[in-house]
């Protein structure tokens, strides 16, 4: 063989190692019936919170330290531990993705992401005034400029 035909299949062995090592690092969305059923396995919940529970965080006594009750799409709920600093403006989230573990009855969470669509739906009139303004601006001779 072709010294070139080496480096090439070797070349070849290190690209498929690597995709092989990245799915394994490939996890999907589950439910909070689900996560139950894995134990101790690292999942991602996709939940939002239950505003009827109390959601307990305090800055002062303990910075990192915040529990509250999750709420899947099927209705499930979850006690939620995380051992961080509470995300800003978390409960005006709409939804929010969990990744951790289930340990006993409570999910022990280790990253938290906030999914907010409402921030970037259009606002017509937002727009409009956004505009009108930029027109205005821009067609005055006090600044300098004119369209």
């Amino acid at each position: 063989m072709k010294k070139t035909h080496i480096v090439i299949l070797v070349l070849i062995a290190a690209a498929i190692t690597v995709l092989i090592s990245y799915t394994g690092n490939l996890t999907t969305y589950e439910t909070i019936a689900s996560a139950k059923q894995k134990p101790g396995k690292f999942v991602n919940l996709i939940a939002k919170i239950d505003k009827t529970q109390p959601l307990e965080y305090d800055a002062v006594k303990n910075p990192n330290y915040l529990s509250f009750t999750a709420v899947d799409t099927l209705g499930n709920s979850v006690k939620v531990v995380y051992h961080n600093t509470k995300p800003t403006d978390m409960e005006k989230s709409e939804r929010l993705v969990l990744k951790g573990k289930m340990v006993g009855n409570e999910f022990d969470c280790k990253d938290i992401l906030l999914k907010c669509p409402s921030k970037y739906k259009d606002d017509v009139a937002a727009s409009k005034q956004n505009l009108s303004s930029v027109n205005t601006s821009a067609n005055n001779p006090e600044n300098g400029s004119t369209k």
